[in-house]
């Protein structure tokens, strides 16, 4: 094997190859792994239409690489999140980043990541994607033309609103409940919900990823209703936000008396999240189109 590889610094991404012997070992291989160029995705999630539902770049990486880049790359790509993941143990290593930071637990790319894995050939249709991850084993299966993942439940314990929550958001809650995550707020109804203008400077001051807002809906295909705020992580507001179900979903397990649910979230895009609660499990339904397909160089 040949080729020498330079990277120009401080530019993440920015290479260049000139012919030259590598020496034949692991550490030039993992190398030259490092800095080949990169396939990157950009997933739309939640949605079965292009251009709806919340977009994530998903890249492919054939070993480990370092934190920095990965948060540069997820600020060059400027979406609500940028996964990253390798071959590890039996399934692959899964990242999520913000353009401003990492996350502990994402929806939207981890199921843009598994329809990556199936589309491109990384898996076969018939197997599971398993996910090692900040917050443990996740799972994703294909249920015909949808994906069904495994995720963790978040329970929201009833909390004190804390001092600027509802003249930031600009409502009167009902209920105010924290997640290991988020604040959860429900209000009075899904027209509410829709019409919400967040003061975003004041909510990024709040001590959490995000605050979930809900409501029972108002049209009979859904039972309820929500919009995703996390300006403390880099985003004002998230499109579809699958780790928001996590919450949503034991809630409205306990005030409507059932465990699954087809949720929608309200942002300008929208999206469908179809919802069902087992124990201490929870798992999201949703679909997926990849809309672009590039290389990092």
């Amino acid at each position: 094997m040949w080729g020498r590889l330079s990277a120009c610094h401080g530019q993440a991404g920015c290479l260049s190859y000139s012919a030259a012997p590598l020496l034949g070992n692991s550490r030039s291989l993992r190398n030259l792994l490092k800095h080949m160029s990169l396939t990157i995705y950009q997933v739309d999630a939640f949605t079965d239409q292009p251009f709806a539902g919340n977009p994530a770049a998903v890249c492919l990486l054939p070993a480990p690489h370092d934190e920095a880049w990965m948060q540069n790359v997820a600020c060059e790509m400027n979406l609500s999140e940028t996964a990253f993941l390798y071959r590890d143990k039996d399934g692959w290593r899964l990242r999520w980043f913000t353009p401003a930071v990492e996350v502990a637990l994402c929806g939207h790319a981890t199921l843009a990541s598994a329809h990556v894995l199936w589309e491109s050939g990384q898996l076969s249709f018939g197997e599971t994607a398993r996910f090692h991850t900040k917050s443990g084993l996740l799972t994703a299966q294909r249920n015909g033309s949808a994906i069904e993942l495994n995720f963790p439940a978040k329970l929201a314990e009833p909390a004190d609103s804390p001092q600027g929550l509802a003249e930031a958001l600009g409502v009167k809650p009902l209920f105010v409940g924290r997640s290991a995550f988020d604040y959860l707020v429900e209000i009075d109804s899904a027209a509410t919900v829709r019409a919400m203008k967040p003061n975003f400077a004041r909510l990024g001051e709040l001590p959490v990823r995000g605050i979930i807002v809900t409501s029972r809906s108002d049209r009979p295909e859904f039972d309820f209703v929500s919009r995703f705020f996390a300006p403390a992580s880099g985003v004002n507001e998230d499109p579809v936000t699958g780790s928001a179900h996590c919450t949503l979903g034991p809630y409205w397990e306990t005030k409507l008396k059932k465990n699954e649910f087809v949720a929608f979230q309200a942002s300008a895009r929208g999206g469908v999240v179809k919802v069902r609660v087992a124990g201490d499990r929870v798992f999201l339904g949703g679909q997926a189109v990849t809309v672009l397909r590039g290389e990092l160089l």
